[in-house]
């Protein structure tokens, strides 16, 4: 099928293009009505995940209403470790919770792995073809994974966490045992993003998410070197690195075989172009924050972002909206990004 709009494979390619494209991390979700109504109907929101014509009916609902230049399939980062054998639960107003975690090498022996593990995610490559089918070339759609460090830190220490204290301290104490854990995680990513790219998506993103708890030298062990391998493997579709917080090991993402590295909003796109070079497409960066400002307040900034990374960029915010974000605010967003036009 052919893209009516590939903006955003062009700039993630580096192609030059007329202006940079747009989407937002979380934008199929609870700032959308339509999705808020959804979700009022069903029993959680891992009935909306694994059901294939309800991801893809939520994925669709931000290209309509915003005009966003690409879809993000609807899912979650923790069906990973549920496929290696480590179910969760997503506890309203708290996050995921996992009833059973890691603890010792005989776990790490139980869970499945790579293909085996990637094949228990049918609904996800169904909903993968059907957003596809569904979007009929309207935007390019796009896949994503958990990175290692961040699926381990859940699977580890079974929540959420400000600090991730019990995960960490498995990095300090029994090294050889994360290692262990890491690299079965990468093999799964890896036969799922391999999967997702079969299946219709036309990029795929890689979210870190925990990534700035670690120290440089904790990343640059047990972050790093996993997610460069991924990026090794994946060479079907553009990828793209998001490691939050991870300003530290932005020299280090930029030598992986990514096209595209994410930033977050504490790094300005200056800095953030010395740092990873030319050659790389930048992602980013506003402060979602900055979406309950006045509308003409976020038109000036939008357009100072814009500015400030003069080319070669996807724009997006430096994380996920915001629940609670006024529509309004996003559309601002949305919309001064789309009649800005590189000189």
């Amino acid at each position: 099928m052919i893209l009516k709009n590939d903006l955003l494979l062009r700039a993630a390619r580096g192609e030059a293009v007329e202006r940079p494209p747009v989407w937002l991390m979380r934008q199929a979700g609870r700032i959308l009505p339509q999705y808020r109504a959804l979700r009022e109907r069903l029993s959680g929101f891992k009935e909306l995940v694994e059901t294939p014509a309800l991801a893809a009916e939520v994925t669709i609902q931000p290209v309509d209403e915003l005009d966003v230049d690409a879809a993000i399939i609807f899912s979650d980062i923790l069906v990973i470790p549920e496929a290696m054998g480590l179910p969760y639960d997503m506890i309203e107003k708290r996050g995921p919770l996992f009833p059973e975690t890691i603890r010792s090498g005989s776990d790490i022996d139980k869970l499945v792995a790579g293909e085996d593990a990637a094949a228990r995610l049918s609904y996800v490559y169904d909903a993968l073809e059907l957003t596809r089918k569904e979007l009929d070339g309207r935007a390019p759609l796009i896949g994503f994974s958990g990175a290692p460090w961040t699926l381990l830190a859940y699977m580890v220490e079974g929540s959420g966490s400000k600090t991730f204290s019990r995960a960490k301290r498995m990095l300090y104490q029994e090294p050889a045992l994360a290692h262990q854990l890491l690299g079965k995680i990468t093999q799964t990513i890896i036969a799922y993003l391999h999967a997702k790219a079969r299946h219709g998506a036309h990029l795929i993103q890689l979210f870190d998410s925990w990534a700035g708890i670690l120290s440089p030298a904790l990343y640059r062990e047990f972050g790093a070197p996993y997610l460069r391998q991924i990026c090794t493997a994946i060479t079907e579709v553009p990828v793209t690195v998001f490691a939050k917080g991870a300003w530290f090991a932005l020299e280090d993402i930029a030598r992986m075989d990514c096209q595209v590295v994410g930033l977050d909003w504490n790094i300005s796109p200056e800095e953030g172009r010395s740092r990873v070079g030319a050659e790389k497409v930048l992602q980013g960066n506003l402060d979602p924050c900055y979406l309950y400002a006045d509308p003409e307040q976020i038109q000036a900034a939008t357009q100072k972002m814009l500015d400030a990374f003069g080319g070669r960029h996807i724009a997006n915010l430096g994380h996920g909206v915001y629940p609670d974000t006024p529509l309004d605010g996003v559309r601002a967003f949305v919309q001064t990004v789309k009649h800005y036009r590189y000189k």
